[in-house]
């Protein structure tokens, strides 16, 4: 109290009072600072303590909650934001492809396919909906690929064809996709640039660090993108693998140092996310072809795996020179990448040890190993052909010795069966279970994706590239580690993923839909079709013609009917003619004026056909009246 009242008795003489030093407080500050320190103790302010009123108490009291609603920070710039768009592989096995941006400027990682479905009937691939991409071209200042596999790359020629943008790949990634710009005639029109692990490259306010991986097919490469809102590391296809065939181990090292120096987020591979464990080295696979090899003995050597396994191809080469034998390939992509990957050094073959399909009936079977495409059964592959007897230049027979070095896609286990049935139909011996370790994965499983998380210490997660049931396994995984569930995003396709330092949340969703390839034609099958083709498949077609008089409404000829896929027309001409009387009944029930209603006419004929046929089958073939005028 003594000292409060010297305050009073001091404070009118201003001119008398002490400069205050540099380093000490003002007094306001100091009382704030006071204030706040007495609060934290659960006391009052000594100042307001003595005054009296609720007058005198209320300066002190709102000053106190005015500093208490200020955030500590409330003078610093927000955030800077980047937003991640995955327009493709999410909730699906390929399709991968995935948007930045960030302060105006875009970045495309990957541009991939998916196969279609059972149900997308005479669909030859599909592939992202480019439409956001084509609004948003003068942003995107280039498209980075990881690796050369068709989930990746397959989609290119088609968004090459919307909008120009530069391609950035490594060096059998480039060869790789020259290969598919050759068919669609874009090589000269696209530029591509070639990237290489450690070599860091600018895109706009994007600067991104490629990272070796090990993955089924060389030179594919993890991205550090690194932006204004922070880095982000996107893992593309990966495993772990410390005895690789060749290129060396992932670069852990590199990953780590990103993780201590800070990632905003990492975007992981989960397609093995429900797999405990490590995935298995390729040394293991040459072992066990090795010993096929001394199994087969004077057969011939028939071995079907994907034509992008470069790293597999080479095993059977060095096998085949050890053995003694020649080595031809079969399938189109097989000849194609084989070809490339020999010029760019990627496979190495002594002289005169790679033969033409064309001779290899020139050898007995125990000089010759055969690699061709076809271990998902896919019905024009060179392996199906052979397992139909309609291969030019194979003949499958008992003495040959066939080796499928794949794992069935998830849905093609059926076409596969198939292939493998009709191989030992055809007398041959055939090596297809897993118990013979002919083939492992080229992704990642759950402890190769701890290491992962761990070595990133990532402050976000986001799971990428599978099902659903992928994804959330591999959210739990990084939960498991320590990432807070919070941190933690599944996202869809079109998501629209804000990030920054101050926290995640989404904005509004962009286009990203599936858009289907048949043949020449791009985006004109939807699902009307797939819905007449599938409505086709389960119960077929009945066409009715009949010819009408346009000026009286006279029916002139029929109703003719012609049943496609439905019945067989020999044997159900009863049938057949019951439809047409009551075709004949609809007519006779309308005026000449209804019938010039030709619209009208077809819909009455429609509903009367199918209600009969339905009433006689149980069936419901898709009916189509044709009302010719004349």
């Amino acid at each position: 109290m003594e000292k409060n009242q010297n305050q009073q008795t001091t404070a009118p003489v201003r001119a008398s009072k002490p400069r205050r030093k540099p380093t000490e407080a003002r007094p306001a500050e100091k009382n704030r600072n006071d204030a706040k320190k007495n609060d934290a103790k659960g006391k009052k302010p000594a100042a307001a303590a003595n005054q009296t009123g609720a007058a005198a108490q209320k300066p002190a009291r709102r000053n106190y909650r005015n500093y208490r609603r200020k955030p500590a920070n409330s003078n610093a710039a927000p955030a800077i934001p980047v937003r991640i768009m995955p327009l493709g592989g999410l909730g699906e096995v390929g399709k991968n492809i995935t948007l930045y941006e960030c302060q105006g400027d875009m970045l495309l990682v990957d541009c991939g396919i998916v196969f279609p479905d059972s149900d997308m009937f005479g669909v030859d691939l599909v592939i992202p909906d480019f439409s956001y991409l084509v609004q948003n071209k003068d942003k995107i200042k280039g498209i980075v690929i990881t690796h050369g596999h068709e989930d990746h790359i397959g989609g290119l020629p088609y968004l090459l064809k919307e909008i120009n943008v530069p391609v950035y790949a490594t060096r059998l990634t480039i060869g790789l996709i020259t290969n598919k710009l050759e068919e669609h005639g874009l090589v000269r029109s696209t530029k591509m640039t070639e990237i290489a692990p450690k070599r860091k490259f600018k895109l706009g306010c994007f600067t991104v660090e490629p990272i070796h991986v090990n993955h089924s097919i060389p030179d594919a490469v993890a991205l550090a993108i690194t932006c204004p809102a922070g880095t982000i590391i996107q893992t593309g296809d990966f495993k772990i693998d410390y005895t690789p065939i060749s290129g060396g181990p992932t670069d852990l090292v590199t990953i780590a140092e990103y993780g201590e120096r800070g990632v905003l987020a990492l975007l992981s591979d989960s397609t093995n996310a429900e797999r405990p464990g490590f995935t298995a080295t390729e040394q293991k696979v040459g072992a066990s072809m090795a010993a096929l090899f001394n199994r087969a003995g004077k057969k011939r050597i028939i071995i079907a795996t994907f034509a992008s396994n470069l790293y597999r191809v080479q095993q059977l080469i060095d096998l085949a020179v050890k053995a003694g034998r020649k080595v031809a390939v079969s399938g189109r992509s097989m000849v194609n990448n084989t070809q490339m990957a020999l010029e760019l050094g990627y496979l190495h073959a002594p002289d005169n040890v790679l033969i033409d399909i064309e001779d290899i009936n020139k050898y007995p079977p125990e000089k010759i190993v055969l690699i061709t495409t076809g271990s998902q059964g896919e019905p024009l592959s060179a392996l199906s052909r052979m397992a139909g007897a309609s291969h030019r230049n194979v003949r499958v027979g008992d003495g040959d010795f066939i080796i499928i070095s794949a794992n069935p896609i998830p849905g093609n286990e059926k076409m596969v069966t198939k292939v493998v049935n009709g191989l030992l139909k055809l007398g041959a011996e055939v090596i297809y279970e897993s118990m013979y370790e002919v083939h492992v994965s080229g992704h990642a499983c759950q402890e190769e994706q701890k290491l992962m998380l761990t070595l990133a210490k990532p402050k976000f997660f986001i799971p990428v590239h599978g099902e659903y049931k992928q994804l959330k396994k591999h959210a739990q995984t990084a939960a498991a580690v320590g990432i807070p569930e919070k941190n933690i995003y599944i996202g869809e396709n079109g998501d629209c993923i804000v990030l920054s330092q101050e926290g995640l949340t989404l904005g509004d969703p962009v286009p990203a839909g599936a858009v289907m390839v048949d043949g020449l034609g791009v985006g004109d099958v939807g699902n009307v079709v797939l819905r007449d083709r599938r409505h086709l498949s389960e119960d077929g077609l009945v066409i009715v013609v009949v010819t009408i008089d346009s000026a009286s409404g006279e029916v002139l000829a029929g109703p003719e009917i012609v049943s496609r896929g439905f019945v067989y027309v020999r044997e159900s001409e009863q049938l057949l003619e019951g439809a047409c009387e009551q075709v004949r009944e609809v007519l006779s029930r309308m005026d000449d004026m209804d019938k010039r209603d030709f619209g009208g006419v077809k819909t009455r004929i429609r509903e009367a056909v199918s209600a009969f046929l339905y009433r006689k089958t149980k069936r419901s073939p898709m009916i189509l009246p044709i009302i010719m005028e004349v």
